[in-house]
This record gives C-alpha cells, structure tokens and sequence, in this order.
C-alpha cells in the first residue's frame, strides 16, 4: 500500500470516526447532547494539535524516538503548581485566579522550567540519550514527589479538585479556555510553520546540521519553548497524558515512511485525535464510565513504551 493511500485512508476514518462520537445514542438532541460532544471534540482536537506536535518536536531536537515532553517532567511540574495553588489558596484558588491568570501562570513556570532544560540538563547529558533518560526520569519522581506531600497537607475537597486536574478527561473545558488556547497553538503553529525544513535538517544530528549553516542553539530554544507552551495547554484542557507521545510519534513516521516533518507532524496529529476518540467512546459505551481514558491510553502506550526501549536497546 502506497504512503499516500494510506494517509488519506487515516483521514477518511478520522473524520467517520469523529461523525460517529457526536452522533451515537445522541437522538439527534441539538440542544444539549450534540453541543456538549462538539465542545469536547474541540477539546480533544486542540489537545491531539498539541500533544503531537510537542512530542515530535521533542523527539527531533533531542534525537530520539523513546523520549517525550511528559518523560522530562512538563506535566509534572504543571500538576506540581496545581497543587501549589491549592495549598495556598484552598479550593477556591482557580476562580480567584481565573481561567486565564492560572493559564498564564502555568505557560510561564513551564517555559521556565524549558529554559533550565535547555541551559543545564541538555549540555551535560549531549548525546547520551539513556542519561537523558535517566535524568528525566529522576527529575519526574522528585517533582513528583513534591506533589505528593503538598497533597497531604491540603483538605479532602482540595484532593477531590487535585485528582480531577491529575486524570485525562475532555469534561473540564471551558469555551473561553478553548477560545485563549486555540489562539496561542495558532500562534505557536504560525511560527513553527516556517522552520519546518530546520526542522528536517535538525533530525541529521547537532553537528550535521551546524554543519549544513543552521543556528542549532537558536532553534533549539525556540523549540523547547513551543513545547513548554504546548504542553502547559495540553495538560490544562486534558490532563496528563503519560507514554502517549512517544506512542503517536512512533506511529505517524510508519505511516509517514518518511522523516519530514510537514508530512510527519499532521500524520501524528491524526493518530492522537483516533487514540481520543476512540478510548472515550470506550468509556463512555462499553465500560459505562466505570474506567478513564487515563488508564485506557496508559495501558496501551506504557506497553508500547516498554516494547520500544527493550527493542531499542537490543540494537545498540
């Protein structure tokens, strides 16, 4: 089967499979079922935009294919200032706050966090990917960790919030949420859209790509920097994701059978938005909401993560 066969086979299921989740059991009820499905597939669209753009970008700047932003502790240190917000301002933090001002907030610490990355973690560990890893990995418990005793410390109702904040689910956002992180991924795609054969060039390797006259240390933390701001809208309209995009990735450069990212990047984007749907409809028409797309999306990609590294470090 040729490669563009297949990519407009995935599009066609796409869109079928999106028809399917508004219209299934709905009655046809355009006044409360059928826009209540069009807001969470908004959602699950600028979530899907968002996660696999990160996690491509993610593997190509550091130049491998079983790493991805949630192994590097983003969405950690996203939950870690959620609960953060919690302890010092109880359960009613996020309304005093407002949707925006934690949205801002939460864009910043991230970006912050990107920039230690980028300055410390990075040039220490250069090309050995398994320090990376390990790094990661350590970093993630410890943030962890951290939001682990705060969580102690805040009152049952401040948790029940916590935990809500702590699972993927499509039912939290909000319109006006929806409408500021549709604008800065539109702002973020705009910017990166241009760069896209950098970006090819850039998966060559730092000293090809030095070599070939491109601003590896400028690109780089223009990068890190679009991931920070879409990991932060990810994780605040969806949750955490965990091993979903090395999962996705993986998977849209088979499809691809290709390594430009102008053909990569919406393959993977299509993937993620299958991956959604499909796991919610699960919840919602065969389990009855007595699972969560959380443990759904996990089980499938932590098995395949754990796969990747164990053939991945076979080869080596």
């Amino acid at each position: 089967m040729s490669t563009s066969l297949k990519i407009w086979g995935t599009l066609l299921f796409t869109l079928l499979l999106m028809c399917f989740f508004i219209l299934i059991g709905s009655d046809l009820d355009f006044n409360y079922i059928i826009p209540k499905r069009l807001l969470r597939l908004a959602t699950i669209l600028l979530g899907s935009i968002c996660l696999a753009v990160s996690a491509v970008l993610f593997q190509t700047i550091v130049g491998n294919r079983i790493l991805s932003p949630s192994i590097m502790g983003y969405e950690s240190v996203y939950l870690l200032w959620q609960a953060v917000l919690l302890f010092m301002l109880g359960a009613h933090g996020l309304t005093i706050l407002s949707v925006s001002g934690n949205f801002a907030i939460s864009i910043t610490i991230m970006l912050f966090y990107s920039w230690a990355l980028h300055f410390w973690l990075l040039p220490r560990c250069k090309n050995n990917i398994f320090m990376l890893l390990l790094f990661g990995l350590v970093l993630t418990t410890v943030i962890t960790t951290a939001t682990q005793f705060i969580q102690l410390s805040i009152s049952p109702g401040e948790f029940s919030i916590f935990q809500g904040l702590s699972y993927t689910s499509f039912n939290r956002s909000k319109p006006e949420t929806l409408l500021y992180g549709a604008f800065i991924v539109a702002v973020c795609l705009w910017m990166g859209r241009k760069t896209l054969p950098i970006l090819d060039v850039m998966s060559l390797g730092k000293e090809q790509s030095i070599s070939l006259g491109v601003d590896h240390a400028k690109y780089i933390s223009l990068y890190l920097a679009l991931i920070a701001v879409l990991v932060a809208i990810s994780t605040s309209l969806i949750g955490p994701t965990g091993f979903m995009g090395i999962f996705i990735a993986n998977i849209a450069y088979v499809l691809a059978g290709s390594n430009k990212h102008r053909t990569v990047i919406p393959i993977a984007v299509t993937v993620s938005l299958i991956i959604f749907l499909v796991a919610q409809l699960f919840v919602e028409h065969v389990f009855n909401y007595k699972t969560s797309v959380s443990i759904l999306i996990n089980l499938v990609c932590g098995v395949y993560f754990l796969a990747l590294i164990a053939r991945t470090r076979g080869t080596t």
